[in-house]
């Protein structure tokens, strides 16, 4: 049977999420417009610096600080035209950090396949519509 296109982009963010360098979570994010792939990232080190599988995970309570997260990463490959209206396929519920980021951008719909806690839903806020696809 054929994969609907959520389906479809959600398995994608996983295959993303396999190229993570952080020991702690590996996670993947796509941004999709008009059904066409516009940027993909996963979480890891910027470019030139040390990867969590390298040298640890630098912690400050839950979060990594030594990683780009996914979601960032994804919306650094796009256009700001590219982002607006488009929807991001995330592996991993995006953090408080990152949620504020994907509103900043335009992002106008999320799916993802996994919860994670946050203190504040700043998705929900700002009415972007959100789509939990379980794994």
């Amino acid at each position: 049977m054929r994969k609907e296109w959520d389906e479809y982009f959600l398995d994608i963010a996983f295959q993303v999420a396999s190229r993570s360098t952080c020991n702690r979570l590996a996670v993947g994010a796509v941004v999709v417009k008009d059904k066409r792939i516009k940027g993909t990232g996963y979480n890891g080190a910027p470019h030139g610096l040390p990867h969590c599988l390298e040298v640890g995970c630098l912690m400050e309570g839950e979060h990594c600080l030594r990683t780009i997260h996914a979601e960032i990463n994804a919306l650094l490959e796009c256009s700001p035209e590219e982002r607006q209206g488009a929807t991001m396929y995330v592996t991993d519920y995006p953090c408080e950090r990152c949620a504020l980021v994907i509103v900043q951008s335009g992002i106008k719909r999320l799916v993802y396949a996994r919860p994670y806690h946050v203190n504040h839903d700043w998705l929900l806020e700002a009415g972007i519509e959100i789509v939990h696809l379980p794994r």
